[in-house]
């Protein structure tokens, strides 16, 4: 955490430029988690250097899977060059920190693993997020798993495994990725259906490597087991969930126009966009060019338009925009009326409770919030200008930072952080990038 709160002055001129923002952290995890697991040589260009990410990389390095820097054939830059290897017991617990997407992901695919053992530990607010989740369908094929009451540590113990079918409580995609690596390696087929459609980064990863993955017209996926991981080359588009923050600043700084290039734009990553757009939001959206079996990317430009609307956002559009949740409500105090944000309960079992710290924050800056078990219902007016000279709590969590961030471009003066550090988390330029973009940070 930061020594001193971090300060963020009020935007006093347009936010203007065009900016490519750092490699989307989820397809980073599964680049590395899958280059562990197959055969040959994987190489990633734009690998997030997150902290989150390094947790993975760490993880899997202590599993005996080589990972380096080397420079980038195609010339320009390095890639992250990862060999498949046997994994072994490592020698010490495997640190996961605060990311939860490294202790589920790596739960599924140590089920599998015959012989070998760990331990996996997290920081302190890791080990408040639910295992069980993940715990209960591994030890119905076979895998030996203990939580600590339902969270980390956890252990597991890999095994011979047999496919299961699996219809999950929550539409999680760290839970739907655990049980289809656990399938890859287990004997016969393994099912998995889910309320909602979550993202989707795993299938189309595993595809791209040369696994058949069926999927049914109800969405439920079918994975035999015994299939090869092939390596491929990789390329990491621009996070969108990261992009969000910066468009939605430029939505709120009257005058500005920000341009996000490169940026990933699957479709179970977009409801971010059309929740903006619902607003009232003007949005432009230039598709690039898609390969076979990979992720969508192009470029996003955001600028003012006619002041923005209250919206009813909840459903699919909230789980395809459940990490952007935070800024959406940033938003949603300077759209005329009341916005109501519902079906994102999730968020209560993130790096904090993200819904009761949202509503802590904006109440704290003068915006009238309602908390709900499941949402939040925010009172906006596109005039009005937040207080300053508060000081608020992040929780360590990088969503909300960068939220509160946005917020700040439009209060009556400064705005304190408790720690502005942990951004890294996810966007360790955050900050550079928004001060060249003209913020006030």
């Amino acid at each position: 955490m930061s020594l001193l709160p971090h300060p963020l002055a009020p935007a006093l001129t347009p936010l203007r430029g065009v900016v490519r923002v750092p490699g989307d952290k989820s397809i980073s995890h599964r680049a590395l988690l899958l280059g562990g697991l197959a055969t040959g040589t994987t190489r990633i260009r734009g690998l997030l250097e997150g902290e989150d990410v390094r947790s993975t990389w760490g993880c899997l390095a202590a599993l005996g899977v080589p990972i380096s820097r080397a420079p980038d054939p195609g010339g320009g830059g390095e890639v992250v060059v990862v060999e498949g290897r046997p994994w072994r017991t490592p020698a010490a617990p495997l640190d996961c920190g605060n990311s939860g997407t490294t202790m589920r992901l790596l739960l599924g695919a140590l089920a599998g693993r015959p012989g070998v053992e760990a331990t996996l530990v997290g920081d302190a607010s890791l080990s408040r997020r639910p295992m069980e989740r993940v715990a209960a369908p591994l030890r119905r094929m076979g895998a030996m798993v203990e939580t600590t009451g339902g969270t980390a540590p956890v252990r597991v113990r890999g095994a011979a495994l047999t496919g299961i079918d699996f219809e999950s409580p929550v539409a999680s995609a760290q839970v739907k990725s655990a049980v289809l690596l656990a399938g890859l390696a287990a004997r016969g087929t393994t099912r998995v259906r889910e309320p909602g459609r979550s993202r989707d980064h795993t299938e189309r990863a595993l595809r791209a490597r040369g696994v058949r993955l069926d999927e049914a017209p109800d969405g439920a996926l079918a994975l035999e087991g015994g299939q090869a991981l092939r390596a491929l080359d990789v390329d990491v588009p621009g996070d969108p969930s990261s992009a969000a923050f910066l468009l939605a600043a430029a939505l709120l700084v009257p005058g500005s126009h920000v341009s996000v290039e490169g940026v990933g734009l699957n479709p179970t990553r977009t409801g971010a966009l059309e929740a903006l757009r619902a607003m009232g939001a003007r949005l432009e959206v230039a598709p690039g060019p898609c390969p076979d079996g990979g992720e969508p990317v192009g470029s996003v430009s955001a600028a003012p338009a006619a002041p923005l609307v209250a919206a009813d956002l909840g459903g699919e559009v909230v789980l395809r925009a459940i990490d952007e949740v935070p800024v959406l409500a940033v938003v949603a105090a300077f759209a005329r009326g009341r916005t109501r944000l519902t079906d994102a309960g999730e968020l209560r079992h993130k790096e904090s409770d993200r819904l009761a710290a949202v509503a802590r924050g904006l109440g704290a800056l003068g915006v009238e919030v309602t908390e709900r078990p499941d949402g939040l219902e925010v009172g906006g007016d596109p005039d009005r200008a937040l207080r300053g000279g508060v000081t608020l709590a992040t929780h360590g969590d990088h969503r909300l930072a960068m939220a509160f961030a946005v917020a700040a471009l439009r209060a009556d003066g400064p705005v304190f952080l408790d720690d502005g550090a942990c951004v890294a988390v996810s966007y360790p330029g955050f900050w550079g990038d928004l001060r060249r973009l003209g913020g006030g940070a």
